[in-house]
């Protein structure tokens, strides 16, 4: 397992806070979930709707103290951190338009924070979040969860070690076919929200998923975006003003060259995040449907399909692997990796220990201001005619 788990504060568990996540949201439910996995925190306050009465039925059904439900973000903030037994962080789980007011209460209130994809709306939101944080020295993190895989992390350190060599090319995609028919129309509260501007922003697709190949590229390669080129197209019904599929064109900093597709309305596919690296020694590919193992191609060389939890792992990978080779590990488990990397250096900072590059390998504000960024730019390039705009 993870080294650290057992670090623990005089006053025992990490106490957490959930905004957002009344019955029926899944999103949120698998943050609480994710973030009780390993034991080092415990969820002890509230504000799971905007409709109070919402936030009591699952107050309840969760065994919370109903002082400590809340009728909004601002109330909870402020009570919980005058308390003693405050929360020590707070997860928001809400639809977009909700993560940067909510983060920003908590950020001024001292309490860290844990945020769902997209960070915010507008990118002078993100850059002020990040601002906040560092000002205050608190943690956040932005639960972009794929790069918490153990394959992933396997993947990362092949490209540290030169494994593969220069990375040339990078080609990524997302296919969903969730929204090929008009389903916000048909009581689907996802769709609804997520295709109303208002709540999801300026894109539904780029901002949903396209924010996922971003990351999970960044996170394995360390390349950096000089340029894009993006094209954003509206399918799947009559009325819809946000996209839901998009082809993107990159150029890195380094001279690299990549192609991203996502797509919400591709007729068949489930969640099909896949990433191929194509480096001058050799070519790394991973699926997150297939999310165990790690197919490896190298120069004059047969394929080699690495498995998750196999003695030839990386250490920094393979600590990260819960059960043994061949029982499938998945979504849950990468968002509890995500949720034990946090809670362990929160539990390390609250001890006055220093915190190590290791320690900080989740994603963080950063992560998520250069996700905004990317969407913005995405935007900008398709609604000026698919033009190659600057990144920075």
């Amino acid at each position: 397992m993870i080294e650290g788990k057992d670090i623990k504060t005089q006053a025992g568990t990490l106490r957490f806070g959930l905004v957002g996540g009344a019955s029926g949201s899944f999103i949120a439910d698998v943050h609480r979930k994710a973030a009780l996995f390993d034991g080092q925190a415990e969820l002890a306050a509230g504000c799971f709707s905007s409709k109070y009465e919402r936030t009591l039925e699952t107050g309840k059904r969760l065994g919370l103290d109903p002082q400590r439900l809340y009728r909004d973000h601002g109330e909870m903030a402020e009570k919980e951190a005058a308390r003693e037994d405050g929360i020590d962080f707070v997860i928001i789980a809400t639809p977009n338009y909700h993560h940067y007011p909510a983060a920003k209460a908590f950020l001024q209130r001292g309490i860290h924070v844990v945020c769902d994809k997209p960070l915010t709306l507008q990118v002078e939101e993100a850059e002020e979040l990040a601002r906040l944080a560092e000002e205050k020295g608190l943690l956040f993190c932005v639960t972009y969860a794929y790069s918490q895989y153990p394959a992933v992390k396997q993947a990362q350190m092949m490209i540290k070690n030169g494994e593969i060599g220069d990375i040339q090319v990078v080609v990524a995609e997302y296919p969903q076919g969730w929204m090929a028919t008009p389903v916000e129309q048909e009581g689907n509260k996802q769709a609804a929200w997520r295709t109303d501007p208002e709540k999801s922003g300026i894109s539904n697709c780029v901002g949903d998923i396209g924010t996922h190949i971003e990351n999970t590229v960044s996170y394995i390669t360390g390349l950096e975006i000089a340029e894009l080129c993006a094209r954003l197209d509206i399918f799947g019904a009559e009325g819809r003003t946000l996209d839901t599929n998009a082809h993107i064109l990159v150029k890195y900093k380094n001279g690299a060259v990549g192609s991203y597709w996502c797509s919400q309305v591709a007729v068949g596919y489930d969640n099909g995040l896949s990433v191929r690296i194509f480096g001058t020694k050799g070519t790394i590919e991973w699926r997150q449907e297939d999310p165990n193992y790690l197919i490896v191609r190298k120069l004059n060389q047969p394929v080699q399909v690495l498995s998750r939890g196999n003695p030839y792992f990386h250490p920094a990978a393979a600590g990260m692997s819960r059960v043994p080779a061949g029982h499938p590990e998945g979504y849950y488990e990468a968002f509890a990796n995500t949720y034990l990397k946090f809670t362990t250096a929160l539990l390390k900072l609250k001890q006055g220990l220093e915190l190590t590059e290791e320690d900080l390998d989740f994603p963080d504000v950063q992560a998520g201001l250069q996700g905004v960024k990317f969407i913005h730019k995405c935007v900008e390039s398709s609604r000026r005619g698919s033009v190659w705009v600057q990144f920075d």
